[in-house]
């Protein structure tokens, strides 16, 4: 039986979740495709990609996306956030989302994202709590795809990174600071951080988000400042996954984001950063919109990390934090096991199976 099955890629940030689940795919002879969304910001980042991937992808302009499932009319479309259009698919056409993150922000429970045939959740903790929000919905708790290439039976990662093949020592321990966008602690670090660390590697791995959106300037500006640093590596926009430089850091450091979990569940230190530069809007008697847009159900997590309150803090904490990387073990197993799910490297696995059996 042939199976025709794509892969809605409305943005290339969402590419490490879909991809394990592509190839598993492949290993059963059934050749999905991605659908890339050309996007005006993101254009020289897909020419590069087209120029490169040795994946199944059609490029096609975002306001002729609905029409060109609408001919195709696909056995499964999969998805990695909301999509306005869900009504106009083809009455075959199924629907999953694989969200592309641990959501920490409020809008991971948006009504809409209930919407699809299928929602594939992380662990037990958002499988109760999306079920409980949305009875009527099909939600199917099968971990987190994006770390099947890093669980135990996985490793070795054949692309981890390589700290000596870009001008870092292979010898001293590895920081990935990976922020997000917003709300972001970059333009509140230290200005010289990596000089307050010269016998560890830095890596600089900003959300696509940051290299894109020309709000973000600022951002940009940091990281360029950053990478004449010897002791720093900044990872272009073009390496858009996070996988193989979690791989080999032996610490993360982020705000609030799924990378910060994501790398709790190697059972690895993180650093949670606590400054944050805010919007005027978020100000002040106006800090409520904040709290609103976060996740305030991940708040009994936060002991999963070593927290950092003011830019002066950072360095005696990341020293101390990799001094003792066993510290806080059995907070991020339990936050992991939780929210995650477990890390079997069958996430994949699973998310096919029920692909092909419905």
């Amino acid at each position: 039986m042939s199976h025709n099955i794509w892969f809605n890629v409305s943005s290339l940030y969402h590419l490490p979740q879909f991809l394990p689940v592509y190839h598993e795919l492949e290993l059963r002879g059934i050749k999905s495709q991605l659908l890339i969304h050309n996007k005006s910001d993101a254009k020289t980042l897909i020419q590069h990609f087209a120029a490169t991937s040795q994946l199944r992808f059609r490029i096609i302009e975002e306001a002729a996306v609905t029409a060109h499932y609408q001919q195709e009319e696909p056995d499964w479309i999969i998805f990695g956030n909301n999509y306005s259009e869900l009504s106009q698919l083809p009455e075959k056409t199924r629907t999953a989302l694989l969200y592309h993150g641990i959501g920490t922000k409020a809008c991971y429970y948006a009504e809409d994202l209930s919407h699809f045939d299928v929602r594939f959740t992380e662990g037990p903790h958002r499988q109760q709590q999306l079920q409980n929000l949305y009875p009527q919905a099909c939600f199917i708790q099968s971990g987190f795809a994006k770390l099947d290439p890093l669980a135990p039976i996985n490793l070795p990662y054949p692309q981890a990174f390589k700290p000596e093949q870009h001008g870092l020592s292979s010898n001293k321990p590895t920081l990935l600071y990976a922020p997000t966008f917003y709300p972001s602690s970059i333009e509140c670090m230290p200005r010289d951080w990596p000089a307050l660390l010269p016998d560890c590697n830095i890596i600089i791995k900003p959300h696509l988000n940051s290299y894109l959106h020309p709000n973000y300037k600022a951002q940009r500006k940091c990281f360029q400042a950053w990478s004449k640093h010897n002791n720093t590596y900044l990872a272009p926009p073009e390496e858009l996954s996070l996988l193989p430089y979690m791989a080999t850091a032996d610490l993360l450091i982020s705000e609030a984001s799924s990378a910060l979990f994501e790398f709790a569940a190697l059972n690895k230190p993180v650093v949670w950063l606590d400054f944050l530069k805010l919007r005027w809007s978020y100000r002040g008697p106006l800090r409520f919109r904040f709290e609103k847009r976060m996740d305030q159900t991940i708040t009994p997590y936060q002991t999963l990390a070593a927290h950092v309150e003011k830019p002066s803090q950072l360095v005696k904490i990341l020293k101390a934090e990799l001094s003792n990387p066993e510290r806080l073990s059995s907070e991020r197993n339990r936050t992991t096991e939780e929210l995650i799910g477990t890390l079997d490297g069958k996430v994949s696995e699973r998310i096919v199976n029920y692909l092909l059996n419905n």
